[in-house]
């Protein structure tokens, strides 16, 4: 029996008709996830270099290496559709019979002589627009200057003050076109994709906005962890937990930063302990005291830099079933929702915070400014993405490790059938409270 061939033929969803059917200086399309902007634009360039000779730029403000950009976007559309027409080199995409040429750069770093090679561009694809800096748009804007020549814009906002939603946006002139398509323009939504913007609608109606709406983050809206959720698990409430204890361990990388363990018993947060200047064998050694001595279920560390190290003799003493190593940058466990390890981890820690019944933390105004300390960011895929840790501790004056030891307990699902022991139903007496902090440091020290 003969397969019949199955061919895909190019649709672009209606609310893209402007990019095929109308000249406009800049056609500038944002909006939230799934709304099929980098499809449409990819499959309307593939289309228009097939009919005419045109140079064509994709631009970004970052490109390390042609990984970075959308070449290889345009390559699967290429193959989906049998477009054989085109060719495909390694750092470029041209077309055999019209000429058309698809070439691939980051803005930052260029000055005005590097970027000259754009000047006999037709159109210039600007991809993750909100990453552009002023700098980059003012180099750029005047250098694209070939008569008839377009600028696309596909971004999802970040900020109120982006700058080409400011520069371009805002107040657009007769010369700019500016739409915003959402998952629900897109006709080609999967099903799938739909019913996870609902399930992110019930959760959070600022994060649904912003992922799923195309809205920027309010100002004083970009913090993953609000100051009020910390303020209240500073309050004493938690006697003791038979919950398995889980040790956090984030291994100091430089000399100013701590290597810091977090004791966490379910929704009891007690304690902290925090070295500097420890040599890994020194660590390790610190590791297992506390192994001998409490007998963690479980201690999740932080294996890149010097926590390797740590791991490797731990591991070597035996401790294999009780140790995991984490790296902060790896696959997030649900790689749909968070840009890496560290991101899905702290939010696990947000979510623990704003949890019910109440959670507790040893007071502590250094993990207070840590924990709340941190920004947060959505890449291209919608997924949530923490700021850098070098940016936090500009900002901080040293580094989140406290934070970022709690974090680490949250790293892996723990079997937890224990129950918090509650003073009093949560009603205490300052006598009570000063009361049982000093038993609880004599009791674990």
């Amino acid at each position: 029996m003969t397969m019949k061939k199955e061919y895909h033929i190019i649709k672009i969803a209606e609310p893209f008709a402007p990019l095929l059917t109308e000249h406009k200086r800049i056609k500038f399309y944002y909006g939230g996830r799934a709304g099929g902007k980098s499809y449409a634009f990819a499959d309307s360039l593939l289309i228009k270099g097939r009919q005419q000779k045109l140079l064509i730029a994709c631009l970004r403000e970052i490109q390390e290496s042609i990984k970075d950009s959308v070449y290889r976007l345009l390559c699967d559309r290429i193959a989906l559709y049998e477009l054989n027409d085109y060719q495909i080199y390694e750092n470029k995409i041209e077309n055999k019979i019209t000429g058309s040429k698809f070439i691939f750069k980051g803005l930052r770093d260029q000055d005005v002589q590097h970027i000259k090679s754009l000047e006999g561009v037709d159109i210039a694809w600007i991809e993750e627009a909100q990453t552009i800096s002023k700098r980059s748009w003012e180099i750029l804007e005047p250098t694209i200057r070939k008569n008839g020549s377009e600028i696309w814009i596909s971004m999802n906002r970040e900020q109120e003050n982006d700058p080409l939603w400011i520069a371009l946006a805002a107040h657009p002139d007769e010369r700019t076109l500016v739409k915003k398509v959402n998952y629900d323009d897109n006709p080609f939504c999967p099903e799938e994709i739909k019913i996870q913007a609902q399930k992110c609608r019930q959760r959070s109606s600022e994060d649904y906005a912003h992922i799923w709406l195309g809205e920027p983050v309010r100002q004083g809206n970009n913090k993953l962890i609000a100051s009020d959720v910390v303020r209240r698990a500073f309050v004493s409430t938690i006697l003791s937990s038979s919950s398995p204890l889980i040790i956090g361990l984030d291994v100091a990388r430089f000399g100013d930063d701590q290597t810091v363990f977090c004791f966490r018993r379910g929704r009891w947060c007690y304690a902290f302990r925090c070295y500097q200047k420890l040599d890994n064998v020194a660590v390790a050694n610190v590791a297992t005291n506390f192994i001998k001595e409490y007998h963690p279920h479980r201690i999740f560390m932080d294996i890149g830099g010097q926590g390797a190290g740590v791991y490797d003799i731990l591991k070597d003493r035996g401790f294999s079933e009780i140790i995991r190593g984490i790296y902060f940058g790896e696959k997030a466990i649900n790689e749909e929702r968070y840009f890496n390890r560290r991101a899905e981890m702290w939010d696990s820690v947000q979510a623990w915070l704003s949890s019910s019944p109440q959670v507790q933390l040893p007071e502590d105004e250094s993990l207070f400014d840590e924990l709340t300390g941190i920004n947060k960011k959505y890449d291209r895929r919608g997924r949530l993405q923490l700021e850098e840790k070098d940016e936090v501790k500009k900002r901080l004056g040293r580094s989140p490790d406290k934070a970022d030891a709690l974090a680490l307990t949250f790293a892996e699902p723990v079997y937890d059938d224990g129950e918090p022991q509650i003073y009093h139903h949560g009603q205490l007496t300052y006598e009570d409270i000063f009361k049982s902090q000093r038993e609880r440091s004599n009791e674990l020290w």
